[in-house]
């Protein structure tokens, strides 16, 4: 999950000061609108994913203990700004926008899908270590030592 995420935000950026911006500058009125909004909650997405998975890697590679990682994940929101993906406003941007935006909004939630799984054995509501630790091993599929 690490490298896909990594890999699309710099696909996202590549896109973006590439042909995305050659893409940008044949739309419409409501297009370039779009674009615009679309573009800029796409990469705050992307960067507060990505946030997340270098929190988790630090964790599992021994750099970060779970408290630490669970004390900076409090800034990292998981629930931005969504996207409309139905409209006259998705339907005029880019297909390859279309495509990040899809595709950023899968490991979203994906990622949330993490964060709301339970260690087993555990009811969830009283020990968010053992419910990280549980998530962490999941997400990098680390067998429990």
């Amino acid at each position: 999950m690490f490298g896909e995420g990594m890999a699309l935000v710099e696909e996202t950026a590549d896109y973006l000061d590439g042909d995305g911006r050659e893409e940008s500058r044949g739309l419409n009125r409501v297009g370039s609108l779009a674009y615009a909004t679309e573009s800029m909650r796409l990469t705050t997405r992307l960067m507060q994913l990505a946030s997340w998975l270098l929190l988790q890697r630090a964790v599992g590679e021994g750099e970060m203990t779970v408290e630490q990682a669970n004390l900076e994940k409090s800034k990292v929101k998981l629930s931005g700004p969504s996207t409309a993906t139905t409209g006259a406003a998705w339907d005029s941007l880019p297909e390859t926008l279309r495509q990040l935006i899809s595709r950023s909004l899968r490991l979203q939630a994906r990622i949330r899908r993490l964060e709301a799984v339970k260690a087993p054995g555990e009811d969830g509501a009283n020990n968010p270590v053992a419910r990280q630790i549980g998530a962490i091993e999941r997400a990098f599929d680390i067998a429990a030592k």
